[in-house]
């Protein structure tokens, strides 16, 4: 075991894994969320003409009140800053989401993923886990875990803002992420370049699952995070291919049990600005000049690392009597990310 600052470090999964579950999370809403959505805007419009002898000022004076949103109590699981929008509102940002979702992914797919067409059968293929000998040493499974637990989480803010209470942002961004991803990896399974894989789809889930587990549990959320951390390896530089998604040599993912979210230690003046860490990555197998390396090898990782984001809120942010919008940012980066040379581990080779 070799105490080291992380400055060179290992990997998440290339187009392959983190580009491309981050693009599906949207391609299932269309599916699931849009024709229910069109037809609750249908309902809502209904008048029945048994009702003709009621006052016209009565028909008014209800039009009025679904129109007056500061009038209606709001609801608690929505954020003050969007309870006054209306139900048309709602719709129309949740639509947006969707559309703009299921363009990109389409229109990434289209460029990258399948642009060798597809055939006319399906095919899988068994990828391997964590071994050796597989081809990228399990960096592109645990790629895929970070990259559905990311997207679930965010793509959940997404749909509040639109307008959806925290538990059905939350069940909406699940559905539409891990959806997505099987759509996207049910085409593989048809296109010419790739094929099915069950290790990615199962991770996918794992992912999917981590996410709903932290956002359900507050406490594990105060106390745990799980990062990415990125330095260009040896093997991008000399290739001239650094690329936080498709340099697996560069990136490690960690794990991290926050002080902050310790009861002993979250009032503790230093101690509450460290965190523990453990966490893997694998170097030499890619990028790479057409094959693995012969010397690849995986790694784990464990040591201590820096809560930024309880530093800046102590520094840059101190004094402020709420959070601002900096900080909200700066939080949710820090959330996932792990700057560089702000965690000293001790590396173990397998």
């Amino acid at each position: 075991m070799m105490a080291q600052v992380i400055i060179t470090q290992r990997r998440i999964n290339s187009m392959h894994s983190i580009a491309r579950p981050l693009c599906r999370a949207a391609l299932y809403l269309l599916v699931f969320f849009i024709l229910p959505g069109q037809a609750a805007a249908q309902s809502d419009t209904g008048f029945s003409t048994d009702d003709a002898s009621v006052s016209s000022l009565i028909f008014t004076q209800g039009k009025r009140n679904s129109i007056a949103a500061p009038e209606t109590p709001p609801n608690p699981g929505v954020r003050a800053d969007i309870a006054t929008l209306t139900e048309e509102d709602r719709r129309f940002r949740t639509r947006a989401l969707v559309f703009g979702g299921a363009g990109a992914v389409a229109a990434y797919g289209a460029a990258v993923w399948w642009k060798d067409g597809f055939s006319g059968r399906f095919r899988s293929t068994n990828e391997g886990w964590f071994g050796q000998d597989t081809y990228t040493g399990g960096a592109d499974k645990i790629g895929h875990t970070y990259a559905t637990y990311a997207g679930t989480r965010l793509l959940a803010r997404a749909f509040e803002w639109a307008g959806n209470d925290r538990d059905t942002s939350l069940g909406l961004s699940a559905l539409t992420v891990f959806g997505t991803l099987l759509a996207v990896e049910t085409l593989d399974g048809f296109s010419e370049r790739y094929r099915f894989s069950k290790e990615d789809l199962i991770m996918n889930a794992v992912g999917t699952g981590l996410a709903l587990v932290f956002e359900k549990n507050r406490r594990i959320d105060d106390l745990l995070d799980f990062r990415l951390h990125y330095w260009p390896s040896s093997e991008a530089r000399r290739l001239n291919e650094i690329d936080p998604i498709g340099d697996h040599s560069g990136q490690t993912f960690l794990l991290v049990a926050k002080a902050t979210g310790m009861p002993q230690l979250k009032n503790r003046e230093i101690l509450r600005y460290f965190e523990l860490a453990a966490g893997y990555g694998t170097h030499g197998y890619e990028p790479n000049e057409g094959a693995p390396y012969p010397d690849r090898s995986r790694h784990l990782y464990f040591g201590i690392s820096l809560n930024i984001s309880e530093i800046l809120k102590d520094t840059a942010f101190r004094g402020a009597t709420s959070r601002s919008r900096s900080q909200e940012i700066a939080d949710t980066v820090l959330e996932y990310v792990q700057i560089p040379g702000t965690a000293a581990l001790a590396d173990h080779r397998l």
